[in-house]
């Protein structure tokens, strides 16, 4: 059963784990270990699986920093560690509340700032029912700041500093709160009975979809298409680093879909944990090969770039359903995320949609498929509700980034000057470069 839409709700385990109680103090009514256990491991679960998401951030980082031109490395970046950032902040100023108020009318709440358990709060004031307020927070705020990245890549090499980073602001707290509140917060597609356990929709397509209405407003970087149609590559500054990335990314994951269980307070809680990292594992792996198979098939040699993203969209294939499968499951689930990047990223350039990195592919495309493979092996998940869920989160995430992207053009413009995008974005924007003993200055 897929626990995430109960973060915050102070819901227990459907059974603690037998072992002794074991008092924590001298008073007697002290509450032993088979009561805080549960609270103690799951708090320990959001904490460690929070920090392997964040280390995505580094991964995304790392993946974009290769595959752009050097001339655009520092901007990426920069632009990492500030959306992360401020992600943060708008999470907690009203994000977390909004995407988990609790009692609502299903569809919009606004919420406020979180505030954390107390210092040193004690046993008998804690929602032992749970976990602490501050490792959900922390938990949760992972995920946001990982839609912003696909974002972040997507558009990179022509796109404005500051207006991009106003965009991640709405995105993170308003847009994507909003929408996560529906399922993971017990809204309107929770109810109708919409499946995603840790976010193949709600996380990932919702982070395609910005990236898509960006894309369309900002159009391709200058020389990416010729006049004739034909597709000009532009290989990135990097392979090694964007190596480096996917494999950072791919460890992060397991926290990702492993912290999604939000329980570890018994055995079976524990052992779900382990299944969702092997499936996770093998969903990439499947992925990568499938990718790495079809390259040489279609183009007499293999793609490095694709099989890097037939790893990651094998990885969002199954963050829908990470835990029902079977290994083999999983496999055959994560090698059509593999298909389907192949495929789609020439579908993109025939529509002169410039995506740098592949995030759409990827995010978007392989998104879909997953939440769709639901119902190959949950039996609460019918396809009618799956396609209900992908087409609410695309239609309140393409129009509302459609809409914001526009704005944005309008008033303060979201695209660097032709003479800037040349001379690269580093210098441009920013004034410095991530390899100044190799530049052309």
């Amino acid at each position: 059963m897929n626990m995430k839409n109960f973060s915050k709700k102070g819901l227990a385990s459907a059974a603690m784990i037998a072992v002794p109680s074991l008092a924590l103090a001298q008073d007697a009514a002290a509450p032993g270990f088979d009561e805080i256990g549960p609270y103690i491991m799951t708090t320990l679960l959001f904490c460690m699986a929070g920090f392997l998401v964040f280390f995505m951030a580094c991964g995304f980082a790392m993946l974009e920093g290769g595959l752009v031109r050097s001339k655009n490395v520092t901007m990426q970046m920069t632009k990492n560690i500030a959306l992360y950032s401020i992600a943060a902040i708008m999470y907690w100023l009203m994000g977390f509340n909004t995407m988990y108020p609790g009692d609502f009318n299903g569809y919009f709440a606004i919420g406020g700032p979180t505030v954390l358990d107390a210092v040193g709060v004690a046993a008998a004031d804690a929602a032992l029912d749970y976990a602490s307020v501050g490792s959900d927070f922390f938990f949760q705020l992972v995920f946001v700041a990982a839609t912003a990245s696909i974002v972040s890549g997507a558009l990179a090499e022509r796109i404005k500093l500051w207006p991009f980073l106003a965009f991640v602001v709405v995105l993170t707290g308003v847009m994507y709160p909003i929408s996560g509140s529906w399922q993971w917060g017990g809204g309107w597609l929770s109810e109708a009975g919409f499946s995603d356990f840790a976010g193949s929709t709600i996380v990932h397509s919702v982070g395609g979809w910005a990236a898509l209405a960006g894309a369309i407003v900002l159009g391709p970087r200058i020389g990416k298409y010729s006049k004739d149609g034909k597709v000009i590559p532009i290989p990135g500054s990097n392979l090694a680093l964007a190596t480096l990335g996917t494999f950072i990314l791919w460890l992060g994951w397991f926290g990702f879909n492993g912290g999604s269980q939000l329980a570890m307070g018994t055995v079976g809680d524990v052992s779900d944990v382990s299944r969702i990292f092997a499936n996770t594992n093998m969903a990439a792996a499947a992925g990568a090969v499938t990718a790495l198979i079809l390259t040489q098939v279609m183009y007499k040699k293999p793609d490095l770039t694709m099989v890097l993203n037939g790893a990651l969209a094998g990885l969002v294939s199954i963050t829908a359903e990470p835990l029902a499968p079977t290994l083999f499951g999983a496999l055959w689930i994560g090698a059509v995320g593999g298909v389907i990047v192949v495929f789609t990223v020439p579908l993109l350039d025939k529509l002169k949609i410039d995506d740098v990195v592949g995030a759409i592919p990827v995010h978007l495309c392989a998104g879909i498929w997953g939440t769709i493979a639901v119902i190959f092996y949950n039996s609460d998940a019918s396809l009618t509700t799956q396609l209900l869920g992908i087409a609410a989160y695309g239609v309140f995430t393409f129009v509302g980034s459609l809409v914001l992207w526009f704005i944005l053009k309008a008033v303060v413009g979201i695209r660097v000057g032709e003479e800037e995008e040349i001379n690269g974005l580093d210098m441009s924007e920013l004034g410095m470069e991530a390899y100044p003993e190799f530049s052309k200055s």
